[in-house]
């Protein structure tokens, strides 16, 4: 029997057990794993792991109730033992009225990824050749003038199976994997020492750039960075670099999440059809995108998925929404479920893709003119309620168009609601990424120091 094959058979006797235990309802999911990674520092072999696993999460729902449990010890009088416990728990857990299936026929009529390329068909690296690659990352690192040192360089993949069944019908599974090589490096001395990093993940082996570009990469970021000081505090254009616009798009996307709209903790409650971006700029979810990172036939309660857009020109669309979060708010489900073993599903997104603008990153700086460019930050304080932002971050000083000098210990605080509206974005998203988002520039923050 295949591996497939097993834990589809695991998925649905653990239903079966939970439907025997007197549950109402109940789902299950399954994710079969093996992993390896290797890490060097100093030219020497600093760590090898290699992993394999199975566990499974099991939901259940009685009355109005629904508890989770999980557990890698599958065999059958644990998985008996498990669905009793958490039959019982669901029985005293409070009243929730919109926990609940899909009804039969909204499910997916897909049951596997084929044709989304999630998985690499190809025979994994060895441990042998993982250090291979993390050595010769280090290499180029430390070749680079002004390195004095690679905390680490790793590689690793990870090929999994992940198999979901439902009391209502619905059973699928598909496998994915990834490749990851990353590094980070240091330079300086003293209280002038400076790290960064560069970190690479693909589906596939074959698409991941080379070991010697990555270490080189992270290498020239570290030195980039050696001379910092503080900017002039005041009222600037700053340009969120590529590495870091997703996460301002991303807190956009975590206001859009339905679970914060339904308990009335979004800064976006209300202001569906609204302008939240500026006119022309569209966020769309993409699904089904060939070797995405995030891409998935069907979401965790088995609903298809389909590519839509969350904000079309500049103006917010839709939630983003599973089935309670959907029932609580009086709409459909956005099929935008995802599940962990150990919880119930969330709302969540798939690939983000953003409207591009037509400069790179240069010519959004030579458009500022003179301002801040951030490349990463630290820390973050943000209401999700009022969208009041600050974050702390490190980047470089800008002038004239051109970078001037790197700095650091910076406060960046602004509005949420206000910076999204003024965004203008660059050309240079890396389509890698889940969240693939370009450089930005962004009004309306200010720069203290």
């Amino acid at each position: 029997m295949s591996g497939a094959d097993a834990d589809r058979l695991l998925a649905a006797r653990m239903v079966e057990a939970a439907l025997a235990a007197g549950a109402d309802a109940a789902d299950v999911i399954v994710v079969s794993a093996t992993s390896a990674s290797v890490g060097v520092a100093g030219r020497s072999l600093e760590e090898a792991e290699h992993a394999e696993g199975r566990d499974a999460g099991l939901r259940v729902i009685a009355g109005r109730g629904q508890a989770c449990v999980s557990s890698s010890d599958l065999r059958d009088e644990n998985i008996v033992e498990m669905a009793g416990r958490a039959v019982t728990m669901a029985r005293a857990a409070p009243d929730d009225p919109y926990c609940d299936l899909a009804e039969p026929e909204r499910l997916s009529p897909t049951r596997d990824a084929a044709g989304l390329d999630l998985a690499d068909a190809s025979e994994p690296p060895g441990p042998g050749a993982l250090e291979d690659m993390a050595r010769a990352a280090e290499e180029a690192a430390l070749a680079v003038p002004g390195i004095v040192q690679v905390e680490q360089a790793s590689a690793g993949w990870v090929a999994d199976r992940l198999t979901i069944a439902l009391s209502n019908g619905f059973e699928a599974g598909y496998a994915r994997s990834s490749m990851t090589l990353a590094l980070s490096a240091l330079a300086g001395e003293g209280t002038g020492r400076e790290r960064d990093y560069a970190v690479e993940t693909r589906r596939h082996a074959a698409d991941l750039p080379s070991p010697e570009a990555i270490g080189r990469r992270a290498a020239e970021r570290t030195v980039a960075r050696l001379g910092a000081r503080r900017p002039p505090a005041g009222h600037y254009p700053v340009v969120y670099d590529e590495r870091v616009a997703g996460g301002l798009i991303g807190h956009l996307l975590s206001a859009a999440n339905g679970a914060a709209v339904a308990r009335g903790a979004s800064w976006l409650d209300g202001r569906l059809g609204e302008a939240v971006l500026p006119d022309g700029i569209t966020l769309r979810e993409e699904p089904h995108m060939l070797r995405g990172r995030a891409s998935r036939p069907f979401d965790a309660e088995g609903l298809p998925t389909k590519a839509s857009t969350i904000v079309e020109n500049g103006s917010l669309a839709r939630w983003v929404l599973d089935l309670a979060t959907a029932r609580q708010l009086g709409l459909e489900s956005t099929a935008n479920a995802r599940r962990g073993l150990s919880g119930p599903p969330s709302p969540g997104v798939t690939n983000i893709r953003m409207t591009a603008g037509e400069k790179d990153r240069a010519g959004l700086l030579a458009e500022i003119g003179t301002g801040l460019l951030v490349t990463s930050f630290l820390g973050a304080s943000i209401n999700p309620t009022t969208g009041a932002y600050s974050r702390g971050a490190s980047g470089f000083w800008v002038e004239g168009g051109e970078i001037a000098y790197p700095v650091n210990e910076i406060t960046l605080a602004g509005s949420l609601p206000e910076m999204l509206l003024s965004i203008r974005p660059g050309n240079d998203a890396d389509e890698a990424k889940a969240i693939a988002v370009p450089s930005l520039i962004v009004e309306g923050l200010t720069v203290g120091a």
